[in-house]
């Protein structure tokens, strides 16, 4: 998409927010950050620095914007979103403070295990101090959702998806059987959606919010930025404030397959709407093959004992 177009639909995005009513629009500079599937932009202007979230094309079948809306206030007010300055639930036009000083981490910045320790810190900040969010992330719930929206486009299926699916059938009964009080999580955690300041990290992009169990979250972050063992441990030790609970360390393990079988999905969702930031069937294939790795791994057995036993 071009510059131009770019620019234009910034301006119009603008157009409906009040902040900027009096504001020129040669008075704007507009910078084109990153995103899979939605477009984002930083703005300076007189009234400062920030973020234009405008939504991609088709997430209007799997966001609820009034969710999202409700996350993001609510994560902003314990001090982990970015201060949300306008959300238009209709249109899903958002606008956020920018982040001084946030470096938007990826694999390689979370190498630094101060950084992995602050993710923790906010994450059990979110999941602790937060207000209840409006919806449950039901993780089975969605990956019979997506299914359907999948069939209803005659999309195709990596091989064996469906065989996977009711290995993780086990899973389910285990987690369900011993569940944890739900909190609020952000249940989408890329390591993009992570900004360290050096002292504090952000969480931002809150669409997929709701109220779960919060080792997702921790399972999820690990496999989005290709954790090692030495990184987990950071993580469980700095959420817990020392050593895990294997239990709680085995649920942990779970969700990391979990999150796999589920973006898997969300992947060739993208895939058949034609999303042209990435190769996503390639991206859901990946998804997958990790997925059943890990699920056939002797660890795995492991954990899901130490989920069953509590």
């Amino acid at each position: 998409m071009s510059a131009d177009i770019d620019r234009q639909d910034v301006l119009t995005a603008m157009r409906g927010i009040d902040l900027f009513k009096d504001v020129p629009e040669n008075a704007l500079k507009l910078e084109r950050l990153g995103g899979l599937t939605n477009r984002n932009f930083r703005i300076d202007s007189p009234l400062g620095r920030h973020v234009l979230r405008i939504p991609g094309a088709g997430t209007s079948e799997y966001i609820s914007r009034k969710n999202e809306a409700h996350a993001a206030k609510s994560a902003a007010k314990v001090g982990v979103n970015a201060e949300v300055v306008h959300f238009d639930e209709a249109s899903g036009v958002m606008l956020c403070r920018f982040v001084d000083g946030g470096v938007t981490m990826n694999a390689e910045r979370f190498k630094d295990l101060g950084s992995v320790k602050r993710s923790a810190v906010a994450l059990k900040r979110v999941h602790d101090s937060a207000a209840p969010f409006l919806n449950r992330f039901e993780l089975f719930q969605m990956v019979d959702e997506y299914l359907d929206i999948l069939a209803k486009k005659n999309a195709p299926l990596p091989d064996g998806y469906h065989d996977v699916k009711r290995e993780a059938e086990a899973v389910r009964q285990a987690l369900s059987a011993r569940p944890l009080p739900i909190k609020p999580c952000h249940c989408d955690p890329l390591a993009e959606n992570f900004l360290d300041t050096g002292e504090r990290v952000y969480v931002i992009d809150w669409e997929y919010a709701g109220n779960n169990d919060p080792m997702w979250d921790l399972g999820d972050l690990s496999v989005e930025a290709a954790f090692g063992p030495e990184q987990d441990e950071a993580l469980l030790e700095a959420y817990f404030g020392g050593k895990a609970p294997a239990a709680d360390r085995g649920r942990m393990v779970l969700y990391k397959a979990m999150c796999d079988l589920l973006w898997t999905l969300w992947g060739i969702i993208q895939h058949v709407n034609q999303n042209p930031v990435d190769d996503f069937w390639a991206y859901a294939l990946n998804r997958f093959e990790r997925c059943k790795k890990l699920m056939g791994s002797a660890e795995f057995g492991k954990h899901l004992q130490a989920v069953r036993d509590g």
